[in-house]
């Protein structure tokens, strides 16, 4: 927010002129066109039980829909997408796919370029949402049963979707004003434009049997004692919404905030010249968070944007690609450093200083020296944590998440999860909606037991 104690530290909003802001959160990587697509897709070996296939958290049949592009049929494509992935759209844009169904590819055995499965993905999905036609998936008979799915964010609308096309009716509860979750309050800009999420929940929505209530959060709004007394199943999608401490001293200073923050604040904004941003931006952390809020740093206009990381790149959760997209954008990652202290100044932000660390006997030690960064603005991207007050004491939680069987079921009857609530997994997307399919196929066969 820009106000005058902002300003007076360096936080400066209309560091560019208005064509500089377009350019810098366009389509960061553009779709393919036509005949780029018909080539890649000829690339495809459409092999026999591929790996890539078995590497999608959604188990997409890839070697299917790439086919029939090749085929120029698009419909067909998409149908197989879908099929498997109801947010097989987002997926395309944000999936790691290097360290997923690319990197399964067996054309890496023999060249050194896989198939660009994601980029494909994007383009059947595309065309697809460009004309829709005729409805892909109708609803089965209803059934009578109502399900609550609190949370609508990748897991959630993947499982309210699921139940719908069986034919149970669902009501989706989401705390937020928008549907969508981290697809449409915690991704960079330039990875989903032209509103694509608010698109594709919107085609979700068409199959029908889905009631939407906004602004409702569980344990203010809504309780799980409430839900179970009105449904006949529950499903927890309620993602991560607190963020871990630095584990120094955070003063009360302007210029101090959590990254997911400020990157939902640049996707909810209509005029990005009215985002300020520092001249010198801090970002300690080493995941997606962190480098989608360096990039965007950098791309509002900041002169010098820093990725700090504790641990060396290989042990960053930010893949190879991520950090060399950061770099490719002027963002400088130092590692081996901790956080030891946030300057400060007149209740404004100064810096920060660290110590140098490494490994020592296989534990994180510091070694001694300590270096300070200036920053104006400094970003904590250091992970979220599941907030477990809501879901009451009845629910078994497991290394601070929600712990579930297989197929989501909880240790309390009736009631799923799934998401990043949910213990295991990677935080993906993909793997989020892999877990809302899972939990609605769980839920059906309970429900008509």
């Amino acid at each position: 927010m820009d106000t005058p104690a902002s300003r007076a530290c360096g936080i400066h909003a209309a560091r560019l002129n208005l064509a500089d802001y377009a350019a810098n959160f366009s389509d960061a990587h553009p779709p393919l066109t036509k005949p780029q697509a018909l080539i890649e897709a000829e690339r495809c070996y459409y092999c026999h039980d591929a790996p890539c296939a078995t590497a999608c958290p959604t188990g997409i049949d890839i070697p299917s829909f790439i086919h029939r592009i090749a085929q120029d049929n698009n419909r067909g494509a998409a149908r197989a997408i879908l099929e498997a992935n109801p947010l097989g759209g987002m997926c395309a844009r944000v999936c790691p796919t290097e360290v997923l169904c690319e990197q399964a590819c067996v054309r890496n055995t023999n060249e050194d370029k896989p198939v660009e499965i994601g980029s494909l993905q994007r383009y059947a999905t595309d065309a697809f949402f460009e004309k829709p036609g005729a409805p892909l998936f109708q609803r089965a008979a209803v059934t009578g049963k109502r399900v609550a799915v609190v949370g609508a964010g990748p897991a959630g609308l993947a499982c309210a979707h699921g139940l719908a096309v069986r034919g149970h009716d669902v009501v989706l509860f989401e705390a937020r004003p928008k549907l969508g979750g981290l697809n449409e309050y915690g991704l960079a800009s330039y990875k989903t434009t032209n509103n694509f999420a608010q698109k594709e929940v919107e085609w979700l929505l068409s199959i029908g049997g889905i009631e939407v209530r906004t602004g409702q959060q569980l344990g203010r709004d809504i309780t799980l004692d409430s839900l179970l007394g009105a449904y006949d199943a529950v499903f927890l999608g309620l993602g991560l919404q607190g963020v871990n401490a630095l584990g120094v001293a955070e003063p009360t200073a302007t210029g101090l905030r959590n990254a997911v923050d400020f990157i939902a604040e640049l996707r909810q904004s209509v005029d990005l010249s009215t985002l300020p941003v520092g001249r010198r931006v801090v970002v300690i952390g080493g995941g997606m968070t962190a480098v989608d809020a360096a990039v965007q740093s950098r791309k509002l206009g900041a002169e010098e944007v820093t990725i700090v990381y504790r641990r060396g790149a290989e042990a960053m959760s930010a893949s190879a690609v991520e950090q060399q997209w950061a770099q490719t954008n002027g963002v400088t990652i130092r590692h081996w450093a901790a956080p030891k202290e946030v300057l400060s100044e007149g209740g404004a932000v100064k810096g920060v200083r660290f110590a140098a660390t490494a490994l020592s006997g296989g534990k994180l030690v510091e070694t001694g020296e300590t270096f300070t960064l200036d920053a104006d603005m400094v970003l904590k991207a250091i992970g979220q944590t599941f907030v477990a007050e809501p879901v009451g004491k009845s629910i078994a939680l497991e290394g601070g998440r929600i712990a579930t069987d297989a197929e989501g079921q909880t240790s309390l009857a009736r009631v799923w999860a799934g998401g990043d609530c949910r213990v295991g997994g990677r935080d993906l997307t993909v793997e989020a909606v892999e877990h809302g399919k899972v939990a609605a196929v769980s839920i059906h066969a309970a429900l008509m037991a």
